[in-house]
């Protein structure tokens, strides 16, 4: 037996769970085993050895790896193999310098609608095969634990509304809207006047088709743009960002919720809604799976710890209210996309393409293992731009009209309709 294949027979030996592995040459493990790996070349198994986790999903991309099993044993298997990303040491400055260059680098105007589009703009039906109805594209809120994922994104709609405090004839403001989502819900059952932006043409083009269909003209809007592009002069009541701020970058932080400051109207209320990492110093994913999703996912995508991202959020001059830890709910919601996916791969793979559909496969099941992990997180953070008047009675100096307590955002998900004007 070679050297490298003493290195991997060990390393299979370790692993708590039965995994059968075989390649050019030699074999491991039994054959019965709930995951088995298939590989075509020796090149990969120091990769194996090693925990390179995105190496290995690469492979599989190319056709040079096929995986057996429920992806649920193949994902803890892969989490064993990696280790835990979140328990590295302190970045050195050198690192931190060349990270915030390549941030600035990659997030100019062009690059970032770019990079959008490469995900968003993939193919519209692939993306309705394994989310829910109204194709909310971000975490659900299981409200109740037998809530099915239509039912938890309706509940996540809801529950940013009810924290952005949504009134009749507010002016709302929807930062990356996807397909339209939380833009149309705030419209129809708020009454808002509604504006969303995105990158994606093709997501530009569902959502304004949606609003001559829901005769919401006049009520709801879709503007193909960049959030940097929003012209200050427009001040909004409510802004809620949900789903964007991965794509930002660590480098434009500070501009980015400085924009959002000057977006809100004094007074009123800001909802970001985003993917955090879930240590200090893991801004990507270990064991090469930030590299992966990098390549074939989401290009350009950045994540810092949510304490850098209040630093920006208090800088740009917001006051943090509330702050609410969703990271359970995401690993529930991207497993049930993996579900639907896993239920769906023949009808996929006509709408897109065998590799597109395996790099799917491992993102969805791979970032729901990362969550229930602990390796990525996600938060809702609620901030006010203070209006600089001292408030009468018990609340007299707090500068906002936010109540300071949460009895608006608890209870039953209320859904009034409210009648066509």
């Amino acid at each position: 037996m070679s050297s490298l294949a003493f290195l991997v027979e060990s390393r299979v030996a370790q692993l708590s769970r039965p995994l059968a592995l075989e390649w050019p040459g030699g074999r491991v493990g039994q054959a019965d085993a709930p995951v088995r790996l298939k590989m075509r070349e020796r090149q990969l198994l120091p990769r194996l050895a090693l925990g390179r986790i995105g190496s290995l999903a690469d492979a599989y991309v190319r056709g040079d790896l096929e995986i057996e099993g429920e992806l649920t044993d193949v994902m803890a298997l892969a989490a064993e193999l990696a280790g835990d990303p979140v328990k590295r040491g302190q970045t050195p400055a050198w690192r931190r310098l060349l990270r915030r260059m390549r941030s600035l680098w990659l997030h100019r105007r062009q690059r970032d609608a770019e990079q959008v589009r490469f995900h968003y703009d993939l193919c519209d039906d692939f993306f309705a095969l394994w989310l829910d109805p109204l194709r909310v594209y971000s975490c659900a809120y299981f409200l109740k634990p037998d809530m099915s994922l239509a039912e938890a994104q309706e509940a996540k709609l809801e529950l940013i509304c009810r924290k952005l405090q949504l009134r009749p004839g507010q002016s709302f403001l929807d930062i990356g809207a996807g397909w339209g989502a939380l833009l149309l819900w705030a419209a129809e059952r708020h009454g808002v006047r509604a504006t969303g932006i995105t990158l994606s043409r093709d997501q530009h083009a569902h959502v304004n088709r949606l609003i001559d269909q829901k005769d919401l003209r006049g009520r709801a809007e879709m503007r193909l743009l960049d959030y940097r592009d929003l012209p200050e002069t427009e001040r909004f009541d409510r802004v809620a960002s949900v789903g964007m701020v991965e794509h930002v970058g660590e480098a434009r932080l500070d501009g980015y919720f400085g924009k959002l400051q000057c977006l809100v109207q004094p007074g009123g209320l800001v909802l970001n809604h985003g993917i955090t990492a879930g240590g200090l110093c893991n801004s990507q994913l270990g064991a090469g799976m930030g590299d992966f999703i990098d390549k074939h996912i989401f290009p350009g995508g950045e994540l810092v710890h949510v304490t850098r991202m209040e630093r920006s959020l208090c800088g740009a001059g917001l006051e943090l209210l509330d702050a609410e830890n969703l990271r359970p709910h995401y690993a529930r919601t991207l497993w049930a996309w993996s579900d639907a996916l896993e239920h769906n791969l023949a009808l996929a793979r006509s709408l897109t393409s065998e590799a597109t559909v395996r790099a799917y496969r491992l993102y969805l099941a791979g970032c729901a293992m990362s969550f229930e992990q602990g390796w990525l997180s996600i938060y809702q953070l609620l901030a006010s731009r203070p209006d600089g008047n001292v408030a009468s009675g018990f609340l007299r100096g707090a500068q906002s009209a936010y109540p300071f307590n949460r009895e608006h955002m608890v209870g039953e998900p209320r859904r009034p309709r409210l009648a066509r004007c």
